[in-house]
């Protein structure tokens, strides 16, 4: 899927209306952008969004 990145915040942003998203939600949601966890988890720091309830400490 090739998506802009204004598109994948605009994405991101609706999984994570109150500025957190879980863990599983943000491996579920790398899935579906088409990116690394890695990449997700920089995304997710640009906008400020935080990780809650990590599962391997991989944010």
């Amino acid at each position: 899927m090739n998506m802009t990145r204004e598109e994948m915040a605009a994405k991101i942003r609706a999984a994570a209306p109150q500025g957190r998203i879980t863990c599983a939600a943000a491996f579920k949601l790398a899935e579906e952008l088409g990116v690394s966890r890695g990449e997700l988890g920089h995304l997710l720091n640009e906008l400020r969004i935080k990780i809650i309830n990590c599962q391997l400490g991989c944010f």
